[in-house]
């Protein structure tokens, strides 16, 4: 069974979520969680008020603050930097917007306790759980298009990249040069090329798909850009060059 494991999550105008994301974990993945790490990235709203209060029921709570908005992937790269040095035997990558499920915790460490994978993708998509949960019909179709494209690109069947849920292991955040990445949405998917070029052995976990009025950053119209050029990037064999470069 995995230990040390983190907690880790990007925080950006999270005031009027971030409390009720705390309040889902399960105890029995409270039970195995070393540390919760947060990084304010920016914030405009009372976010850091809301970690403040968080912290007095958290003594395990370690607050990481960006002077200015970085992006997303800047401050996934904050965090994982920081679960790196401290230890960690899997970093539990929690949005603090409410859209994934902090519940589905122990499920999600499952493949790594069993030694099976390296990194861990929640997947809405998986089990056809998507549309029932609320996924607009649009971002349904964009999303089976991009993971299609994805699939045939990097040689592999996944049912999709895009949830932004994952488990990463100690043995990942050790081989991948996630500094080297994306400061945006495209960091996890890069993740996920990148984990593929090492070998790192991948697996999915079903989740639910929640839309209920949860506040996202995202812009598709954007992001769908972005992992076409991602795909761009890898069949010209950028990636595999960031690999090496890393090695």
């Amino acid at each position: 069974m995995i230990d040390r494991v983190f907690v880790v999550m990007p925080a950006y105008n999270a005031g009027a979520t971030v409390e009720k994301v705390f309040a889902r974990i399960p105890a029995a993945a409270q039970r195995r969680i070393s540390r919760y790490v947060v990084v304010d990235d920016g914030s405009t709203d009372d976010t850091a008020a809301a970690l403040r209060r968080l912290g007095r029921n958290y003594p395990g709570l370690v607050v990481l603050t960006h002077g200015r908005n970085r992006g997303y992937g800047a401050a996934e790269k904050t965090l994982l930097t920081y679960a790196r040095r401290e230890g960690a035997g899997a970093a539990v990558l929690l949005h603090s917007d409410g859209q994934y499920s902090p519940e589905k915790i122990p499920d999600l460490l499952g493949p790594l306790d069993r030694d099976e994978a390296d990194i861990v993708q929640g997947s809405r998509m998986l089990g056809g759980g998507a549309l029932r949960g609320g996924m607009p019909f649009y971002k349904y179709i964009a999303n089976k298009f991009l993971t299609a494209v994805e699939n045939r690109a990097f040689g592999m069947r996944l049912a999709e990249y895009h949830s932004g849920y994952l488990v990463y292991s100690r043995r990942l955040l050790e081989e991948v040069p996630f500094e080297r990445l994306s400061d945006s949405y495209d960091l996890d998917i890069e993740m996920i090329v990148c984990g593929r070029l090492r070998g790192l052995r991948i697996k999915e976990v079903a989740i639910p798909t929640i839309y209920a009025g949860e506040v996202s950053h995202l812009r598709p119209v954007r992001y769908g850009l972005d992992v076409l050029k991602i795909v761009r990037k890898y069949r010209r064999g950028y990636y595999r060059l960031l690999m090496r470069a890393g090695a």
